[in-house]
């Protein structure tokens, strides 16, 4: 609703008449199981597609790593808008930062991308599954289920939730999710209108960076069920991306890879993530691992 708000008072501003239609997504509703048993992150956002189909709104606001990497036909990507902090935030009443966490202390996450990370960072730590809102997933922290949590730095903060976070996460120790930090808004294809409102609230160096992040995990055949991650970086007209592919099962040592290239356009970007997806591939085969391409039937990643 935060971030309905915020677009609604983006486009008023505009000269735009906006109202909004609260809805509770099935990805709301299931929290007592992880999002890669249930159906992933498409969860999210299906009621609002169907929203859309009807004419019951003309755009849906998404939390833009909760979007699928394919839409379905009929819906658009239209517009991308500036990112908040991509970064993934460290939440504790007792310690500072990951690093003061005792052996075998409990850490609160559903996403598999941060338990990959996280036992790559601290393979001692005790990894529990954590679902809900911002504000359960808090009370579960302070009723003393864990003795941390790992959330989204944007989310936090967005909601005046900013004093919560007792340590940020850099990128090179905990890569983002692709899109994280990012909103990004669908209608459907048909409304040129829509789109065209909504076009002054692009921002078109993130549009970039989240373009080549998603291909990445297009490419990948990415996930709630594979922990991938992926996250760019836009400097004159040069986008470094970064990737990160765990295990599920935590056997295998995390694949990285970085690569740059200069990048004018969406196509750009997304070329961009197909060739670190590629050398992400080779890399999980090294270490002897495999990642299904997309349309496999699902399975061990």
């Amino acid at each position: 609703m935060w971030q309905a708000q915020h677009v609604k008072a983006l486009l008023e501003q505009r000269g735009h008449q906006v109202s909004l239609l609260g809805m509770t997504t099935q990805g709301d509703q299931i929290l007592d199981r992880s999002l890669s048993k249930v159906g992933g992150k498409g969860l999210f956002v299906k009621e609002l597609e169907v929203a859309l189909e009807e004419g019951r709104a003309d755009l849906a606001v998404h939390s833009l790593k909760d979007v699928p990497m394919e839409l379905p036909e009929g819906f658009v990507l239209a517009c991308v808008m500036e990112r908040e902090d991509p970064r993934d935030a460290f939440v504790s009443k007792q310690f500072a930062k990951l690093t003061s966490l005792p052996q075998g202390a409990v850490v609160g996450t559903s996403s598999l991308r941060r338990m990959a990370l996280l036992r790559a960072l601290r393979p001692d730590l005790k990894i529990e599954p954590l679902r809900g809102n911002l504000d359960t997933r808090l009370r579960k922290l302070d009723d003393g289920l864990y003795d941390a949590i790992v959330l989204a730095a944007a989310g936090l903060k967005r909601l005046g939730l900013g004093q919560r976070i007792c340590d940020i996460f850099e990128p090179h120790a905990m890569l983002p999710a692709a899109g994280q930090g990012a909103l990004g808004i669908e209608v459907r294809t048909n409304r040129q209108e829509v789109i065209d409102a909504l076009a002054p609230l692009a921002h078109h160096t993130t549009w970039l960076a989240v373009a080549a992040e998603r291909a990445v995990s297009r490419a990948m055949g990415g996930s709630c069920s594979m922990p991938l991650a992926a996250f760019a970086t836009l400097s004159a007209n040069t986008l470094t991306l970064d990737a990160a592919w765990g295990d599920p099962e935590g056997v295998l040592e995390l694949v990285c890879v970085r690569m740059s290239a200069p990048v004018t356009d969406l196509a750009d970007a997304a070329a961009l993530g197909v060739r670190v997806a590629a050398d992400l591939r080779a890399g999980v085969a090294a270490k002897g691992g495999s990642v299904l391409t997309p349309g496999e039937p699902q399975g061990r990643a």
